[in-house]
């Protein structure tokens, strides 16, 4: 397989070779739902969509498994500010993180488990380190001895030394090593809890992962994925539990989405700058969204502002106006089935793009690339084409699709996308669509009395306005500038 990842854990690109011929197996990690989603959910969401979209694209069998962490120190302090139950908690933003999801057009992942629903593995693996002397039992909690094992920190790359040269810890008398974590913590009074050996408790936030990877994915999984922000301590306690516990490999790929800036600053509740999915789905429509999250590579961070949207959306109106384009001119000839199968010049292109570390930021260059050569091509030929030439442009079209279907993007009907992208324009510039209507109107009446002087003049308000015009056969319709 040509396909090459960016291995966080080796620190270079390396070939993908999965544990199961034919197979990938990817682990996730999914949202704390305690809290609606941000843009920051978004991101993460979106390239691992991609990425499992691909990898099927590749003609692999995926499971691909994204966690809720339903039980959490977030979760219940949230259900008390509520006043309800933290079950109800987890429920409503579970409920709520789908919804986002959809509406981002992310496909759910093979499977979906929750933290709650694997209690049993979770113990079983504490009470496996416990046996194998990597975790102690003191008065309820349960602790992993960061010390034992040799290769802490090799994630991270961060020694144990390192860091506690440098830390400022709160000192837990019930700890040995201050850097020692939780796989289970004894119940407070009014907290959810499941019984144990170790008595009433919960688990800790990183044993959860192992215990579910472990359980549906095998002891030595492919991909193991989630945000940079998870690199330290998350997924480094992963790797330590996991591997003390087997005496395997955990993971063979580790893969780290970038961060997104909202206006050059870091999101943060404190700035006041975080920006939900749900309204930021109010004033664009999913593809642009994930056109932006995709125009750069999702190692590095993006910055979120109004002007790299709007040139996202100029962006995906320009492959959308071809794509119309090519319906239209197909329509005034015959209509043959097209029986190419094989991958166009541009798809090729494209694959090697995402065959190097998933490269979306170059891939949509070569989608580009195509928009803009078959304008080119088809100002010159205007509708003289040949048999060969129609084949070539419906290859072409289907490549674009194909392309644009492994971004989770270009599934609508182009009119459909107008649409609603002109409904959230007029909506965030609050006009009114009987204004444009009536101007339109004005502007055809004043053409037909050859009055050209207020035609123009009314061309010209609409532009000052943010919409453009177009003169069709069938009449005039608007689209945003």
């Amino acid at each position: 397989m040509s396909l090459k990842i960016y291995n966080t854990l080796t620190g270079k690109k390396e070939d993908f070779i999965p544990v199961h011929p034919n197979e990938a197996r990817m682990y996730v990690c999914g949202p704390t739902v305690y809290d609606s989603c941000h843009i920051g959910h978004a991101r993460s969401a979106i390239v691992f969509d991609v990425i499992a979209r691909y990898l099927k694209f590749k003609g692999l069998k995926l499971t691909y498994v994204r966690n809720f962490t339903d039980i959490d120190d977030k979760i219940i302090n949230r259900a008390k500010e509520l006043n309800i139950d933290p079950k109800q908690v987890a429920e409503k933003y579970i409920e709520e993180f789908y919804q986002d999801m959809d509406s981002l057009n992310v496909e759910r992942a093979t499977i979906e488990p929750k933290a709650t629903e694997n209690i049993d593995e979770i113990i079983n693996i504490i009470q496996k380190l416990i046996d194998k002397s990597f975790a102690y039992a003191v008065d309820g909690d349960v602790y992993f001895s960061v010390e034992l094992f040799k290769n802490y920190g090799k994630l991270s790359k961060r020694s144990l030394d390192e860091m506690e040269a440098g830390a400022r810890i709160e000192i837990n008398p019930n700890k040995k090593n201050p850097f020692d974590f939780a796989l289970w913590k004894k119940a407070k009074e009014d907290e959810p809890f499941w019984e144990s050996p170790w008595g009433k408790g919960r688990p800790g936030w990183h044993i959860e992962c192992s215990a579910m990877s472990e359980r549906f994915l095998g002891e030595t999984f492919d991909i193991h994925g989630g945000g940079k922000d998870l690199i330290f301590p998350h997924h480094e306690n992963e790797i330590a539990q996991s591997e003390a516990a087997s005496g395997k490999e955990f993971a063979r790929y580790w893969v780290h989405n970038g961060f997104v800036n909202i206006n050059n600053e870091k999101m943060s509740k404190s700035l006041g700058n975080f920006m939900m999915i749900k309204d930021i789905r109010a004033e664009y429509h999913s593809d642009i969204i994930r056109l932006f999250l995709l125009s750069n590579h999702y190692r590095s961070p993006i910055d979120f502002n109004d002007k790299v949207m709007e040139d996202a959306r100029i962006s995906l109106d320009k492959i959308y106006s071809l794509i119309e384009r090519i319906d239209m001119l197909l329509k005034t000839h015959k209509k043959e089935k097209l029986t190419e199968q094989h991958p166009g010049k541009y798809l090729k292109s494209f694959c090697e793009a995402m065959d190097d570390d998933f490269n979306t930021a170059k891939a949509i260059g070569i989608i580009f690339d195509a928009v803009r050569t078959i304008n080119k091509f088809l100002d010159l030929k205007k509708k003289n084409l040949s048999k060969e030439e129609i084949h070539e442009l419906k290859v072409d079209k289907e490549d674009i699709i194909r392309m644009g279907k492994i971004f989770g993007i270009l599934e609508e009907n182009p009119s459909n996308y107008f649409e609603k992208t002109k409904l959230m324009f007029i909506k965030k510039k609050n006009i009114d669509i009987h204004t444009i209507d009536n101007m339109i109107k004005k502007r055809s009446d004043a053409r037909k009395n050859k009055n050209f002087a207020e035609a123009d003049s009314t061309r010209k308000e609409l532009e000052d306005m943010g919409i453009i015009l177009e003169d069709r056969p069938e009449g005039t319709i608007w689209k945003i500038k």
